[in-house]
């Protein structure tokens, strides 16, 4: 019964290629424990008894290596300029000359990269400001001298910082009339930097640069009305622009204050 059954069990054993368990060839041969223990023990001997196949030896014929394609003359690297190394007559020696080997030229190329590097830190280099400093000397004192005739027509005058304590005169005696071009051009100048360095938030970028345009074309018209009151021969503002300029100081400050609020939130992170 178990000779019906081998042909089935080696056909399994080659699927799987290993030998079957017992409950194995039980559910594929559908037979019981004593039949599969008898049909594994002669799958077993079987191949226990089969020849070890043993691997081709290898060919000891050697390998013919093909030798490397030479390329044309005209691809060929050109060969170092040698200059023989000159002797000197006074000390003549027995020991051969060392010929000198001279670099080809390609050797000592600049690197384009380098170059090229070279080229963009030269062509980044700060420009000089002298130029500037000299244009805006002239135009200061100009400014500064009609800010404080125009205040002086408009009631800003000497005042004592100090009543009481310092006496009439003294060291805490002042000209307010300088506090209109230190605080108008300052804030225009300032709000102006902040406006085209392009490192600070949108909103201070907007603020300054509206804020900068007004100051400077207040400026320009504080210029125009003084020297029209002084070539006209006016010895006293009118109240308009009396009120105009009474109000620079306050507008100064407020203006300033806020461009500092904004710079400041834009800079802090909020907290995790």
């Amino acid at each position: 019964m178990t000779t019906d059954l081998l042909p089935r069990a080696r056909q399994l054993a080659d699927e799987i290629g290993a030998l079957p368990s017992q409950r194995r060839l039980m559910a594929a041969l559908r037979i019981g424990t004593d039949k599969a223990r008898t049909i594994r023990d002669e799958l077993a001997q079987e191949r226990a008894r089969r020849p070890i196949r043993r691997l081709p030896k290898p060919s000891r014929s050697p390998i013919h290596v093909r030798p490397p394609r030479r390329l044309p003359a005209r691809f060929q690297p050109l060969p170092p300029i040698v200059e023989q190394a000159p002797v000197e007559q006074s000390a003549p020696t027995t020991e051969p000359q060392v010929a000198a080997v001279v670099e080809s030229p390609q050797q000592h190329a600049p690197d384009p990269t380098v170059a090229e590097a070279q080229v963009r830190s030269t062509a980044r280099r700060p420009l000089r400001a002298w130029p500037v400093l000299v244009l805006a000397l002239p135009a200061s004192i100009a400014i500064w001298a009609g800010w404080v005739g125009i205040g002086r027509l408009t009631g800003f005058g000497v005042v004592n910082l100090l009543p009481g304590i310092a006496p009439e005169g003294g060291w805490a005696t002042i000209d307010t009339a300088i506090t209109l071009p230190i605080g108008m051009e300052a804030y225009a100048a300032f709000a102006l930097r902040v406006w085209l360095s392009g490192r600070v938030p949108d909103r201070a970028r907007r603020f300054a640069r509206w804020s900068a345009i007004g100051a400077l074309a207040l400026g320009a018209a504080g210029q125009v009305a003084y020297h029209l009151m002084v070539a006209g021969g006016v010895e006293s503002a009118p109240w308009q622009i009396t009120t105009v300029l009474s109000c620079i100081p306050v507008a100064v400050l407020g203006m300033g204050a806020a461009l500092y609020h904004l710079i400041r939130d834009g800079q802090e992170v909020p907290s995790q």
